[in-house]
């Protein structure tokens, strides 16, 4: 494995890892809140959310690219902040990972909170628990498979993601050129084996995240 092969590696590494870290938060708040909601609103507020998954990657990608491009008002305010540019930055191809992998983290803490039903909550309510304590005594103990289930989706498919990374990050060596992009490089250079080898690599690390949540799951029951 050469060394641009090695720095595609660590990043998509780190960039699965960082874009985990900063989607458990908002699964665990908006799939508690869309889990136990009655708002009539939340058919349509949950259509918008799959809508990242739904929209091809150039589409999404494209509005990603104009949306935090230097003239607009994110683009700025990083540039102010950082003196650096959100486009073809990790912090772009971060902040596009988050957008792109939020239904896969969220929907699986919602339908965990949807299962636990509002008998549960209330039998906790009647035992003089606040809705504070009951959340974090009874609720997020038993809907933690949810939010370990979105959480490995999304670091999975953070590794896969191509198309968006490509056009918010413009595969720059070192900077936004993940495994992905590295094995599109090497079958553009007709290098099928350099590619399948790399290929072999990422399925195998989406693989072992994938049964370390069946184990740990296993485990816990």
């Amino acid at each position: 494995m050469s060394s641009d092969d090695l720095a595609a590696l660590r990043l998509s590494l780190w960039l699965g890892l960082a874009t985990v870290a900063a989607l458990l938060p908002l699964a665990l708040g908006l799939g508690r809140w869309l889990g136990t909601t009655a708002w009539r609103g939340r058919p349509l507020a949950e259509a918008l959310l799959i809508l990242p998954l739904l929209l091809p990657p150039s589409v999404l990608g494209l509005a990603l690219l104009v949306g935090m491009g230097p003239e607009t008002l994110p683009g700025r305010a990083w540039a102010a902040l950082t003196g650096g540019r959100l486009v073809f930055g990790f912090a772009g191809i971060w902040l596009a990972s988050i957008i792109v992998n939020l239904p896969l983290a969220v929907q699986p803490a919602a339908q965990a909170f949807r299962g636990l039903g509002d008998d549960l909550r209330g039998a906790a309510s009647s035992c003089g628990l606040s809705p504070w304590a009951a959340f974090w005594r009874i609720e997020l103990p038993l809907a933690w498979p949810g939010l370990a289930t979105g959480a490995v989706l999304a670091f999975a498919h953070t590794l896969g993601e191509f198309g968006v990374v490509l056009m918010v990050g413009g595969a720059i060596p070192g900077e936004t050129a993940t495994l992905s992009l590295a094995i599109y490089d090497r079958v553009q250079a007709f290098d099928m084996a350099g590619a399948g080898r790399l290929a072999l690599l990422l399925a195998g690390i989406s693989l072992g995240a994938v049964l370390l949540l069946y184990l740990l799951g296993r485990r816990r029951g």
